[in-house]
């Protein structure tokens, strides 16, 4: 299965604040916020929504093709992705603008406030996927967050050319009309979002989740300690519980690595349970690494976090996905 994956590249600058954003919070002052935090760190790493899917697909053995566009500063960034299995002809690489920035700040609880500058990203509505459907067609095309026109197009593309695709619109939500939302997961066999964004997607549309789910083919959505949901149009959804992490050392990236383990599960033919246990374990370690892309993704490791989790059976299951782990 060739699996291409669009969306934002960028360069993270991640923070960390000891106490909690609540904290300074005042209720009867939330109309008018002005707060700034000292932070204890400065970790600057390679990610983007895209890319960081991308990289987790290539570390579990499979070649993913990356579509997206990058800055002039991208020339290491893209050794380091075609070296863990990345296919990087699909970046578009800015001749005036950098990389995109990404700038995050988590306090204590795991909870984040972030932004992000769009820089060379804004060149990816040039992008044009048609070559895609000229020799090796991808069998599924991953809509990540990205340049908003880059997304309309790209949706729009593969509908044009027939392409098997699924929608993550996560951030872009904040920025997309209901319109713009709907007309992006319209057809898609698999959407994704977080427990916040699905209810974000629902109030943007001012349409019900069922009429999102006759919209998709089915609906997963990442519950954080709790797991994860999977809904179809009929039948009752599947809860897959989250593989456990003690101590969380960063959340940022948690929910592409799930999109990473989910896809490569998926790409090896193997059952939606699988794939769910699959990309639960691999968010598991992105929680337990700095960054989202500086987590370990060998076989051993994550057949044993499998089978503790999830018993033997479903480690057996998944063998075939783990076997070309680095």
């Amino acid at each position: 299965m060739r699996i291409a994956v669009t969306g934002s590249i960028a360069t993270d600058h991640l923070m960390r604040f000891p106490g909690r954003f609540t904290d300074q919070l005042l209720a009867d002052r939330l109309d008018h916020v002005s707060l700034s935090f000292l932070v204890d760190d400065l970790d600057i790493r390679h990610g983007g929504v895209a890319a960081n899917i991308a990289h987790g697909l290539g570390r579990l053995g499979l070649t993913p093709l990356l579509v997206g566009a990058a800055g002039t500063d991208f020339e290491e960034y893209g050794r380091r992705l075609k070296a863990d299995g990345v296919d990087i002809s699909g970046v578009r690489v800015s001749g005036t603008r950098r990389t995109a920035r990404f700038l995050c700040l988590t306090d204590r609880d795991g909870n984040q406030i972030a932004a992000f500058h769009s820089g060379a990203m804004t060149e990816a509505r040039e992008i044009d996927l048609a070559p895609l459907a000229v020799g090796t067609r991808p069998d599924l095309l991953l809509v990540c967050a990205n340049d908003p026109d880059a997304m309309a197009r790209h949706t729009r593309q593969a509908r044009d050319l027939g392409l098997s695709f699924a929608a993550d619109p996560s951030q872009q939500l904040a920025r997309l009309t209901g319109q713009q939302i709907l007309d992006l997961v319209d057809g898609a066999r698999w959407l994704f979002t977080n427990e916040y964004e699905a209810a974000l997607l629902t109030e943007h549309t001012g349409r019900p989740p069922e009429d999102i789910l006759r919209r998709v083919g089915a609906w997963v959505t990442t519950l954080g300690p709790r797991g994860v949901r999977v809904e179809r149009r009929c039948g009752p959804p599947l809860l897959v519980p989250a593989v456990p992490r003690e101590r969380v050392t960063d959340p940022t990236g948690a929910g592409d690595g799930f999109r990473a383990g989910f896809l490569a599960a998926l790409a090896h033919g193997l059952s939606v349970t699988a794939a769910a246990r699959l990309g639960c374990a691999v968010a598991s370690g992105v929680l337990g690494s700095p960054g989202s892309q500086g987590y370990p993704a060998d076989s051993a490791a994550l057949s044993a976090s499998i089978r503790e989790t999830y018993g033997a059976t479903a480690a057996a299951e998944l063998a075939p996905a783990l076997g070309g782990a680095t």
